[in-house]
């Protein structure tokens, strides 16, 4: 038996206890058994979760025949796509830190021995493995898996390109009722999350990547048997973590980060994982700059062109090999780490297969010679703000436009859907920082827009805001310090000249300094957007997006 689950069940004072625990119907033989908790964020309102109660059965039927008991607890999630464009996607991710506290808050006050983390969608999977990070408890992630690929007269259809996008062409009058209409029904076929990589999946890779979840798990759709037979798999494996205490901080090292950034630049990943992984990081023990991103990102090449700015969907990345074959790519890159699986990271990349070439192409083959992920700086960042360089057409990585600024997301997408915005305007959205949103909300709807309306190529959006993973264009985010914070981005004016070079890693206003320091000088913190309740506190203890937005 684990020494934790000891103090709850053994030893004359512990009568009470056991007394409760036979009243849940555990049966007498089974109480030395490690106690494991099965953290499910099972719920019928996400597509990505609405499957995970065939894969609860198969876990427990995994713990029950590795020799453990389960028991399950809920933990809530938040669907990004249904949150995005309203008061919802301030919650999204202020959750991440809830998620984070209720794993920990449940296995400490029951002594739980180890875990099984079941998630899938963008802060639920961030949220458990800093939980985990946190307990150092054995546990393991299953991620639920990604949808497939929805059809419609003949061609594939995924939700941003299909649904987001078809707004700005809706109001623009490139596709009528009826289309809109169909793409609805079939954008998104079923259980799953969304199917290209977008932070769901983004954040599926990055958990394998890291070694804490099963190879093959990341992208294994959610719908087919294999998915079961992982979670299976994963059930019988906690089971051998806590007999050999193997736990987080063990597999979540500095080499693990590092292994898992990689892998996140291969695949042109979200920018979110900017904010995540630093913040996993921090639970582990583990110090991560930003600039180990573009550190990285230099030296890593892009091999997988996945949706949304590519064209390969994750079912296509599965077929391919999944992870292990990426890793493979990547073999040569990578440092040695343990993983849940009981097998060390080059030895899943040696072992693995890559039935595609196409989708994950040689290194000297490289869709682009750099990663997904570019770090800027300058007077308009100077802690940072984050691009997605891969999703950037080739003509927009240098771009000079003139400010357009917004102190919210709505102002924003007013302007854009009234055919405000033109070529050559930079949109700026500030206010909607980690402390100013409050709660950092993504700009997928805006930049959504603005693709759809055909001005991803002669117009960018900058904002201390985040962006979606299914973001594409010139997008620079996550601009540190926030506008709530005094940042310069709080004293930009519309007709500002801004100057972005994603190359040489800068974005700056044309400004003098004595300009800025006379603005910043005059610059009065405006009032709170919101008061009262939990999002009211969550600004007070909320650090910046540079360091992954974590609360202290």
């Amino acid at each position: 038996m684990s020494k934790r689950s000891r103090i709850i069940k053994e030893g004359l004072e512990r009568v009470p206890h056991r007394a409760l625990l036979y009243a849940t119907g555990i049966p007498k033989s089974e109480m030395n058994k490690p106690f494991i908790g099965i953290a499910t964020s099972f719920t019928d309102i996400i597509p990505g979760h609405v499957g995970m109660r065939d894969l609860e059965r198969f876990i427990e039927k995994g713990i029950h025949t590795g020799g453990g008991y389960p028991f399950f607890f809920g933990i809530p999630g938040i669907c990004d796509g249904i949150a995005m464009g309203h008061r919802g996607m301030h919650y999204s991710l202020p959750s991440r830190e809830l998620i984070a506290d209720m794993v920990e808050t449940i296995a400490e006050a029951h002594q739980l021995d180890g875990l099984v983390l079941l998630t899938n969608c963008d802060k639920i999977t961030p949220g458990m493995l800093m939980a985990a990070a946190r307990l150092n408890i054995p546990s393991i992630v299953v991620t639920a898996g990604p949808m497939l690929s929805g059809h419609y007269m003949g061609r594939r259809l995924n939700l941003t390109s299909d649904t987001f996008e078809a707004v700005g062409k809706y109001k623009k009058g490139l596709i009528r009722d009826n289309e809109l209409q169909a793409l609805e029904m079939c954008a998104c076929p079923g259980a799953g999350s969304c199917q290209g990589m977008y932070t769901a999946n983004t954040m599926a890779c990055v958990t394998e990547s890291i070694g804490m979840s099963l190879p093959g798990c990341a992208t294994s759709p959610a719908v087919l048997a294999q998915k079961k037979r992982i979670a299976f798999e994963s059930g019988v494996k906690i089971v051998e973590l806590i007999k050999k205490n193997i736990t987080p901080r063990k597999i979540m090292t500095d080499k693990a980060f590092r292994n898992a950034i990689m892998v996140d630049l291969a695949l042109g990943g979200s920018t979110n994982t900017v904010l995540h992984i630093p913040a996993i990081a921090h639970e582990a023990k583990v110090r991560l700059s930003l600039d180990v991103f573009d550190e990285l990102s230099r030296k890593t090449p892009h091999i997988a062109n996945m949706i949304p700015s590519g064209q390969h969907y994750m079912e296509d990345l599965d077929y391919a090999g999944g992870i292990p074959a990426v890793l493979k790519r990547l073999k040569d890159m990578l440092y040695q780490n343990p993983t849940v699986s009981g097998k060390n990271i080059l030895d899943i990349a040696e072992q693995a297969d890559i039935m595609d070439e196409n989708v994950i192409r040689p290194l000297n083959k490289a869709y682009h010679k750099e990663g997904g992920i570019a770090i800027l700086k300058g007077n308009l960042a100077p802690d940072g703000a984050v691009v997605k360089q891969t999703a950037v057409n080739k003509n927009m990585m240098k771009f000079e436009g003139v400010a357009v600024v917004f102190d919210s997301e709505e102002d924003a997408m007013k302007a854009i859907l009234s055919s405000s915005i033109k070529a050559g305007d930079i949109v700026v959205i500030r206010y909607e920082g980690p402390k100013g949103g409050p709660g950092m909300r993504e700009m997928l709807s805006p930049t959504s827009a603005i693709a759809g309306m055909g001005l991803s190529e002669s117009v960018a959006l900058i904002t201390d805001g985040r962006f979606s993973g299914g973001t594409r264009g010139p997008c620079i985010g996550h601009v540190s310090p926030e506008a709530m914070e005094g940042g310069p981005i709080a004293i930009l004016k519309n007709g500002d000249r801004i100057r972005i070079d994603i190359p040489k890693r800068k974005i700056d206003v044309l400004l003098s300094d004595e300009e800025i320091k006379k603005r910043l000088s005059q610059w009065k913190q405006p009032m709170p957007k919101i008061r009262h309740g939990y999002l009211a506190r969550y600004a007070k203890l909320v650090s910046s997006a540079g360091r992954g937005a974590v609360m202290y």
